[in-house]
């Protein structure tokens, strides 16, 4: 394996951005094999409206602290799947691809889930799919020989990959060890999220709610929305 290798925790029918980081890499590494934040975006997104954004969420079966993101389990003690679909299908009434997104959404909740990152993880290759974003591998940390953490790890899994480039989001600037991925000849590239405007129902345009919004509104040609490049981690942390 060799090129662009991105490595991101797996997040519910993600915004577009996360999509973009999909379609720029040669491998994708799903990394949940880490500990669960609450308030991340591992089993939660937001959600366009006629009343304004409103949220997604997974709900968690006897969560604690410390567990990793592919440990948490989800509820099943309530019908979350029937409430998210209704959400949807009322948001997304006008839509002209409405059809295209719950057929979507109605495939990912028939699959076997057993865990937030189950669930997340198939969300993401679905939308992947649909885009035909067909460019990555796609494997999961867990199944890498490679323990550590923080930057240490993430440098690991790129060498291990044969990766010439670490793509990654904004989330990293403050954490991560540039000078690691340089020692070991991998460039590091933050996404320039160009959050290209798409026609968008409920007033003015966001780029920060579910892929599935691009879905309803663009279909298949929402593909075209994707076109987010990178930019050097030096003039981007200037």
């Amino acid at each position: 394996m060799s090129g662009n290798i991105v490595i991101s925790q797996s997040m519910y029918f993600p915004w577009p951005g996360m999509l973009e980081q999909m379609r720029l890499a040669d491998v994708f590494v799903h990394y949940d094999d880490v500990q669960y934040s609450r308030g991340s975006f591992s089993n939660r997104v937001q959600v366009k409206g006629a009343h304004g954004i409103s949220w997604l969420t997974l709900p968690l079966r006897d969560f604690h602290f410390g567990q990793l993101i592919d440990e948490v389990a989800l509820d099943e003690r309530s019908d979350w799947r029937s409430r998210h679909r209704d959400i949807l299908r009322q948001n997304y009434l006008k839509a002209p691809f409405r059809g295209d997104m719950l057929a979507l959404v109605d495939r990912v909740f028939s699959q076997e889930a057993n865990t937030v990152a189950d669930i997340s993880r198939q969300s993401m290759l679905a939308l992947a799919a649909y885009f035909q974003l067909d460019r990555p591998q796609y494997v999961s940390s867990r199944d890498l020989p490679i323990d550590g953490a923080s930057s240490e790890r993430v440098c690991d899994i790129v060498r291990h990959l044969g990766g010439t480039a670490y793509i990654t989001g904004h989330g990293a600037r403050n954490y991560l060890n540039h000078a690691l991925f340089e020692e070991n000849g991998i460039s590091v590239g933050y996404m320039h999220y160009l959050k290209t405007p798409y026609p968008q129902l409920h007033g003015d345009f966001t780029p920060y709610v579910t892929a599935l919004d691009l879905v309803a509104n663009c279909g298949p040609n929402g593909a075209d929305m994707l076109s987010s490049g990178t930019i050097d981690w030096k003039e981007f942390t200037q």
